[in-house]
């Protein structure tokens, strides 16, 4: 029986050349798998027909928008997810899911191996081939520009020679990725980290420099999972959707840094997150009033971990799963709505409540109604201090023998 090889499929000219590359190179077939995380163009058919056009003997096709948003998207705002503080891990989020369905095709089509486009220099390779290894642990991997020596100019001469259905113009300067979640863009004029990027690139976000009047929004929570907009109950879908719409328009989520990619090298990257970032925004506010302090404090510590396991590939780990039990237990309370002002690159909160708020009115006025006992607190502040006060103690007395 002739081997079978899944290669992750998105459409373009290097996943469509890969077909015929990777049949060439290995004497196998190939089945396409595409899978739809929200990130626009065309349509699921359209490519599963360009796929066969190519030479894939199989076309899987997997509309994953609603997982993607309700298992992974949710998940990572429940964390706060911010790759050093920063990068809502836009792409890292999305290979789990591909991988999931990579590896079912590979199951229900009889595959040995999985294919994926990615270089020796990303992240991407990481996630999906530690992913693939994790649920399908007897399935090898393969990777046609890395492995096979698939280079742009290579591409383009084969889909020419062989007359496949796809474009083969100049390459654009820039790699992008996108899903509902977001939008990465990196390399080209980019990479020189003094260049300031160019409007060019954007199309998530409107430049905030001239913005329409400002867009005052209620996001509504159900422990830690976004449920309504204005009152609208919506799926958590619709919510992202809805509000990288209307972040959008403001220019928010723009984001310019320079990361430490796993392979070891820093990397200039700018993303578009609207809908992401006013949800994080809004999440860490209502988190505030709900949230006892010293889990608090503990869950912003677990989030970071969390995030670099995440950006790291290790979205099926043992520790991931663990935390995800605590972050799950740290959302039972934080149900209420969020107030926001939309406006000029910035989504800035300007309300709370939550019938489950922490936020008590009576011990927080100075005015009359007070109900903090403010007698109580000279002796908690001599108790409080009583350790460094007899630690400096020692120190002037060593210091003065």
């Amino acid at each position: 029986m002739t081997d079978r090889i899944v290669l992750a499929y998105s459409g373009g000219l290097d996943t469509s050349v890969a077909i015929g590359w990777i049949g060439e190179a290995t004497g196998a077939e190939v089945i396409a798998v595409a899978v739809d995380v929200g990130q626009g163009g065309e349509s699921l058919e359209t490519i599963r027909q360009r796929a066969l056009g190519c030479g894939a003997v199989e076309a899987y096709v997997a509309d994953a928008r609603e997982e993607f948003a309700d298992e992974y998207c949710v998940p990572t705002l429940k964390a706060n997810g911010l790759y050093q503080g920063h990068y809502p891990l836009v792409s890292a989020i999305s290979r789990p899911v591909i991988v999931k369905h990579l590896v079912k095709a590979a199951r229900e089509f009889g595959a040995s191996t999985v294919a994926h486009g990615c270089t020796g220099k990303g992240n991407d390779q990481v996630r999906f081939e530690v992913g693939i290894q994790t649920l399908g642990p007897d399935l090898k991997c393969i990777a046609p520009v890395r492995d096979l020596a698939l280079t742009r100019d290579k591409a383009i001469a084969f889909a020419e020679e062989k007359g496949l259905p796809i474009e083969t113009t100049a390459k654009n300067p820039y790699s992008i990725d996108q899903n509902v979640w977001g939008r990465a863009v990196e390399t080209g004029y980019l990479e020189d980290i003094w260049n300031g990027p160019t409007k060019d690139i954007y199309d998530y976000t409107v430049t905030p420099e001239f913005p329409p009047a400002a867009d005052e929004v209620i996001i509504s929570f159900e422990r830690g999972v976004p449920v309504a907009v204005d009152g609208v109950k919506l799926s958590a879908l619709a919510v992202i959707q809805e509000l990288n719409r209307r972040a959008g328009a403001q220019g928010v989520g723009r984001i310019d840094v320079v990361e430490d990619r796993l392979v070891g090298i820093k990397s200039r990257e700018i993303y578009e997150a609207p809908g992401a970032m006013a949800l994080i925004t809004a999440h860490k506010h209502l988190e505030d009033i709900t949230i006892e302090r010293e889990q608090a404090r503990f869950k912003a510590t677990v989030g970071q971990r969390w995030s670099e396991l995440v950006y790291d590939g290790q979205w099926f780990s043992p520790l991931k799963r663990s935390l995800d039990t605590f972050i799950e237990d740290t959302q039972q309370y934080v149900t209420g709505d969020i107030r926001m002002t939309l406006h000029g690159g910035a989504a800035v909160v300007t309300g709370r409540r939550s019938g489950t708020s922490l936020y008590d009115f009576n011990l927080a006025t100075y005015d009359t109604g007070d109900t903090f006992d403010q007698s109580q607190a000279k002796g908690f502040i001599e108790l409080w201090g009583m350790s460094s006060k007899v630690a400096s103690s020692r120190d002037q007395r060593v210091a003065g023998q």
